[in-house]
Order: structure tokens, then sequence, then C-alpha cells
């Protein structure tokens, strides 16, 4: 489930976590522009979707927004992994996207497949991967599968699954400040705080690039939780239903420009400040 290397002389393609119900801002005519706009391929995959038009849906938006080529991979069952046809359309894609849905579907449907390992193969080789909900709890090694609501950290309130494995340095939770997910968040970089927590307000998207720095886009925020520094935690010897307390848990609230570096743990707003 680990990122695959990247190949000599190559570098990793973007990974994009959207937190959901995209409105007008200019996430996914970004996701365009990196793909190459006019000249991109990009392959959809509406497996986390129930319903039968979401893939001819993101067909029509992305062509409309300028993309080459935009083809949906329906993906329903595990069988359908192994589709040369199915594969080809990934393979020359400049960037797939992941549609929202239910996150246990990607996992249960792609995981250990053809299709999962070349997506970690081809985004380390350059491809761009963008999801959207459902899609983007499913893109980094460790997902959130399910869990309740709430403000505090308590045992037992959510579940790891594991995603698709583009990347091992977060852990991401979407629709976050619409649905109160922060306790979650939290109790899952409270079981290994190693990972950053990132949360994702609706219409908010964390672009990733292969340098493992973010740039936030989008009408929200995003909750980036970093556990490095933490000097206690409860969660090993605390029953199930009750609270978790958690000391030295590092916590910014991030908008659109602002950007954090994975590898120092730091936050910059500058490129947000009014100019004189």
């Amino acid at each position: 489930m680990s990122p695959s290397p990247v190949p000599e002389h190559a570098s990793r393609g973007f990974i994009i976590p959207i937190g959901g119900r995209l409105g007008d801002s200019d996430i996914l005519a970004h996701f365009v522009t990196l793909c190459g706009g006019r000249q991109g391929r990009i392959a959809i995959l509406p497996t986390a979707s129930s319903d039968a038009d979401t893939g001819r849906d993101y067909e029509k938006l992305f062509l409309k927004m300028g993309a080459r080529e935009a083809k949906a991979v329906a993906i329903e069952r595990r069988s359908d992994a192994d589709d040369q046809d199915f594969l080809e359309v990934l393979e020359r894609a400049d960037g797939v996207f992941l549609t929202g849905g239910n996150q246990l579907k990607l996992s249960t449907t792609l995981g250990g497949t053809p299709v999962a390992k070349l997506l970690r193969r081809r985004n380390a080789a350059g491809q761009h991967v963008a999801g959207t909900s459902a899609g983007a709890a499913f893109l980094s090694e460790h997902m959130i599968a399910f869990g309740e609501e709430g403000p505090t950290p308590k045992v037992g309130m959510m579940s790891l699954a594991p995603g698709l494995g583009l990347t091992n340095r977060v852990v991401i939770d979407q629709h976050f400040r619409q649905r109160d997910r922060l306790g979650r968040l939290l109790m899952a970089r409270a079981l290994n705080p190693f990972a950053v927590g990132l949360g994702l307000d609706e219409d908010t998207a964390a672009f990733i690039g292969p340098d493992n720095v973010i740039e936030i886009r989008g009408s929200g925020g995003i909750t980036c939780i970093d556990p490095s520094r933490v000097e206690y935690s409860s969660a090993d010897h605390t029953d199930r239903g009750q609270p978790v307390s958690l000391v030295g848990v590092q916590l910014h609230i991030l908008t659109h420009g602002a950007t954090y570096d994975l590898h120092t743990r730091h936050a910059n707003v500058s490129a947000m400040q009014p100019s004189e």
C-alpha cells in the first residue's frame, strides 16, 4: 500500500484531495490545467458512486473545461479492474479523477487490483490524481472508513482501513466543518502520531505537489493537524466511548492561497497577505 518509488529523472504527480460539494471555485479548472489543458487526457473513476450518471456527468464537465479527452472507466466489480481496455485508458491519462460516494466501495473494489497498482505507479511517474469526498479519503495509505461526528476525540469513534497508498504523509477527512469531524480526525492521529491529518471543508482542495508542499485552493478551509510533537496521549488506556486526552497537538486552519510543507511541518500564509 506504500507509494511507488519515483523513477529516475521523473517527478511525482500531484495528489489532490477535495472536500466534496464543489462550487464555483477554480479547483477542477486548475486540475485540468495541470493535466495539460487542451492537450490533457483525464480518466474518471466513478466506482464510489451509486449514481449511474456520475461518470458521464464528469466527462461532460471536464470536456467543457477544455480537456482534450475525458473518459469514465466503469469499474463496478473487482473483475473489471483486470479489463485491458480500462487499464489502457488509465495508463495514457494525464490525470485521474475519483468521484464521491462510498470510500469502502473503493477500497473493497480496487484494493490490490491491477488498477490500484497502476495508479500508484503512474502517479510516481507524473500522473496527477484527484479525488472528491470518498475519492479524497481513499488517496492516502490509511483511510478513515467511517466514524462518528463531534469535536472531542473518543476511543472507538472512527475506523481506519487501507487506502490507495499514493502517500503515507497524510490522513484525509472530508466534509470536515460541515459534518463536525474534528474529533474523529484527532482520534485517527492519536492512534499513530506520524502523518498529518487534513480535514477538508467542502469546495476546498489540497494540491499536494511532488515536493510535498500543499497549496490550498477553494472557498473553505483546511484543518491541518500535526501530531509529531504530542507529549501525552491517553488513547492506549481509555475505555471505548470515553474522551481521549492529547497534549501537544499543533493545529492550523488554512485557506485559499496558503501552503503547508509536509517535510518541515511549516505553514506559510505570506502569499495571502494583501500587497502594500
